[in-house]
């Protein structure tokens, strides 16, 4: 008979954020900047972000508050599309561009209307296919 090994139950210790308010709120500015690059309108950036347009027009109008980890991911993704994205594309506006062009990766359909699926894995998967294109890893 096999012996098992006994699971550990313990809670572990407390775990910091792995991005900091400060970072996540230079984080937030600098997706504010990259959603007019995209010409996104609010109803569509509060998707990406997931919350209420009111919220997000608060925010854009006073800078963010309190942002959460599912948050801060999804600014941290959305920054990692944009630098895929300046890698792949030298001039700057076709990156833009193809955020909202059709993609045969994406059965037709652009990046942005997958982002705007409104899960943080939607953002994630076109995250992924991005790294993959630019050979990430």
């Amino acid at each position: 008979m096999l012996a098992l090994e006994p699971i550990d139950t313990v809670r572990g210790s407390f775990r910091p954020d792995p991005i900091t308010q400060d970072e996540a709120a230079a984080m937030f500015r600098a997706v504010l900047n990259l959603f007019g690059k995209w010409d996104l309108t609010d109803e569509q950036a509060a998707t990406l972000l997931d919350m209420p347009v009111r919220s997000y027009r608060r925010w854009k109008a006073q800078g963010p508050g309190r942002i959460s980890r599912d948050g801060a991911t999804r600014l941290s993704n959305l920054m990692g599309i944009h630098k895929a994205l300046r890698i792949i594309f030298s001039e700057a506006g076709r990156g833009y561009a193809w955020v909202r062009a059709g993609n045969a990766a994406f059965a037709g359909a652009s990046a942005l209307d997958v982002m705007l699926g409104g899960e943080l894995t939607d953002i994630m998967r076109v995250r992924r296919y991005l790294d993959a294109e630019r050979g990430a890893w």
